[in-house]
């Protein structure tokens, strides 16, 4: 097993605290060391010019699936040459009424070299 650990930065800029008034932008510092702007959607008075948490989210939900994927496949020996997702998340109230990313959906597209598996066999490896 192993952990993961982000710190999630977040400054006041503005006078004003009122809800409609503060900034969003914020700042994912990740266990690598890589900084991330974030922001709030725009949807949510974010700045729309970086990520956002629920999207965030559904990435990671995405490329873990996919890494997932590549993984079994490469131990399967079937050659993935190609991997795509138009992934999607939907906020709705969750059963506390709260919103809550409450389902991801994937729609992976995978080209593979050589002999492909049956749709039977590419069911099992998701």
């Amino acid at each position: 097993m192993s952990e993961h650990r982000v710190a999630v930065s977040w400054n006041r800029q503005t006078e004003s605290f009122a809800y409609e008034d503060y900034q969003r932008e914020h700042q994912w510092l990740l266990g690598s060391g890589q900084q991330i702007p974030a922001s709030a959607a725009p949807a949510y008075l974010g700045s729309g010019k970086h990520a956002d948490p629920e999207e965030a989210f559904v990435a990671a939900v995405s490329a873990c699936h996919m890494l997932s994927f590549l993984a079994i496949c490469a131990r399967r020996r079937l050659v993935v040459d190609r991997y795509e997702d138009q992934a999607v998340g939907f906020l709705r109230p969750n059963e506390e009424g709260r919103l809550a990313v409450t389902r991801v959906e994937l729609a992976p597209r995978i080209e593979f070299s050589g002999n492909p598996p049956s749709a039977a066999e590419l069911e099992r490896l998701h």
